[in-house]
């Protein structure tokens, strides 16, 4: 329901039987429901009478606007195996796609795409089951591609370009003359293309409106609709996630991670996720209690481009924490120590700021404290955090800024650490994430999320190849991408090669994601002189060949 009148909230299922009479409600899945609020009732400090659980996180892109690094080529040509993905859906929810392309054509310029949901278009009809937005079949999209008004018949565009280049990477047509060619060049494709995150949605976080993001609530709807298309034609899935969000505790339990860590583990479904790109941002403070205070003090630069926003602090140890602010200008606000159910607003003297500072003893989904401070209008300069650990015990905690455009790069800890920077939903066990390096000289991009997650569980999984892959853009052009979404996007054409030898020839029939993962983690290239599994590499550099030598011996 992309209705501005109504703001979003993610609810279990057995609440929602209360709530149907008072509310519109959207089924997601068996355990989650979207509730539909109306935007009379929102004020700022409902985050805080309400659990922070029930508010959708704020997602953003992974990626910018080859083959031979990952040993595909010597598998697509040799006649032993010709693996190319045939028979395998890859499924996205992005940006959507631009059905035009060459890229998702076959030789006869038929389309490669079984389906399309647009969330954004209201006036067509909605997917069997689903209430909102337009579906275009691939008999639709056929006609539309011989039509002198294509969009007339299926008007769903990418502006972005994101959820182009995507697809294109995993699973695009060979064009020689452009030297391009995506992973599994036989592989169908299932698009969603994500409706921008409500209006109010956005100001319960301090999202601006100019800034593209999307709700927790809407990619696992569009999972759902990937996922029921499978069903409907009986076809092993791959899903690739190329968007993620610094929101969460960072180990893996926020509702669309957990959906996905289950995903993993059923037959004929893989699920690959992009790290992020936020290791170079400086959006991550690891502070550490020590005798004989107890105290850590560090500092915050706010830059004038961005003064609304938010930062999260989670404390993983059994002990409280309490913090104070000091703005720029020297005013300080009251020590906020943990409690259930409040919010508390501060405004000052000097300057238009307002803060809001809910300290909640303990988040529900995680079991873990977090202090969540949002900024309306805050004053550029250096602000100075306080937190302390009012039981005296050592411990440490992590505090994250938003991820992607949603800051400035101008906004940043002073003292910042690359690690523990994987988004969400890349923090899960099951499904595979995904790291990026580049593959003209074999470094990590700079900019690679880290891990391991907040819980220690070794992440990345792999690094493959991230850097200026060429891709197809919006136009019927082709440009390159960088980033981990790339890196995802290619290895999600991988996972489609090896379900076509698993599954559709009769290798390993019940295969799962889980499974797959394992097998590229048993055959990644390691090098001698480094250790694994590690916050950088994750297990190693993806490796198709080391696969099937694995298998073979």
């Amino acid at each position: 329901m992309p209705d501005e009148k109504y703001f979003d909230l993610l609810i279990n299922n057995e609440f929602a039987k209360g709530l149907q009479q008072t509310y519109d409600l959207t089924f997601i899945n068996d355990r989650y429901s979207v509730l539909h609020v109306p935007a009379r009732e929102f004020n700022m400090c409902l985050l805080g009478h309400r659990p922070y659980s029930i508010f959708p996180n704020i997602f953003t892109l992974n990626s910018t606007y080859s083959l031979e690094k990952s040993s595909v080529k010597p598998f697509q040509y040799n006649p032993d195996f010709s693996l190319f993905g045939q028979g395998i859906l890859i499924g996205f929810v992005d940006t959507g796609i631009d059905y035009q392309h060459p890229a998702f054509l076959n030789n006869d310029g038929s389309t490669r795409i079984q389906s399309i949901w647009d969330q954004t278009i209201e006036d067509g009809t909605p997917p069997e089951n689903f209430t909102f937005g337009s579906e275009y079949s691939k008999d639709s999209i056929n006609g539309a591609l011989v039509d002198d008004d294509p969009f007339s018949i299926v008007p769903t565009r990418d502006d972005n370009g994101h959820g182009t280049m995507l697809a294109g990477i995993a699973a695009g047509t060979p064009d020689l003359s452009g030297d391009f060619s995506g992973v599994a060049s036989k592989a169908e494709l299932v698009i969603v293309k994500l409706k921008q995150a409500q209006s109010y949605n956005r100001q319960i976080f301090c999202v601006r409106d100019d800034i593209d993001c999307y709700l927790e609530t809407d990619i696992m709807l569009g999972i759902e609709y990937l996922r029921s298309v499978a069903l409907r034609l009986d076809r092993p899935l791959v899903i690739c996630i190329g968007l993620g969000s610094s929101q969460g505790g960072h180990g893996g339990h926020g509702a669309l991670s957990a959906y996905l860590n289950n995903l993993s583990t059923y037959y004929g479904i893989a699920v690959c996720i992009s790290a992020g790109n936020e290791g170079g941002m400086n959006r991550h403070y690891q502070g550490n209690f020590e005798e004989p205070y107890y105290n850590k003090n560090f500092e915050l630069r706010v830059d004038q481009s961005d003064p609304d926003f938010f930062l999260e602090l989670w404390n993983h140890s059994p002990y409280r924490i309490s913090i104070s602010i000091t703005t720029p200008l020297g005013e300080n606000t009251q020590i906020v120590s943990p409690k259930f159910n409040e919010c508390r607003e501060f405004k000052f003297i000097y300057g238009p700021t307002t803060l809001y500072i809910n300290n909640f003893i303990m988040e529900e989904k995680s079991g873990k404290q977090l202090i969540l401070v949002r900024f309306k209008q805050a004053v550029s300069g250096l602000w100075k955090i306080r937190v302390t650990n009012m039981d005296k015990r050592p411990s440490a905690f992590n505090a994250w800024l938003p991820s992607g455009p949603i800051i400035t790069t101008g906004t940043f800890f002073l003292e910042a650490t690359a690690d523990i920077t994987i988004t969400d939903p890349g923090n899960a066990n099951n499904s595979l994430t995904v790291t990026a390096y580049n593959q003209l000289n074999d470094s990590i991009l700079i900019d690679s999320s880290r891990g391991f997650s907040a819980t220690r569980i070794p992440l990345p999984d792999l690094a493959a190849p991230g850097f200026q892959l060429t891709c197809p853009l919006p136009g019927r052009r082709y440009g390159s991408a960088t980033g981990t979404g790339a890196a995802a996007s290619h290895v999600a054409g991988i996972q489609a090669m090896i379900m076509e030898w698993a599954i559709l020839r009769g290798n390993y029939t019940t295969i799962t994601g889980r499974d797959i993962k394992m097998l590229l983690i048993k055959g990644a290239y390691r090098n001698n002189y480094l250790v694994y599994p590690n916050s950088i590499w994750g297990y190693g550099v993806v490796n198709v060949m080391g696969v099937f030598m694995q298998i073979a011996t």
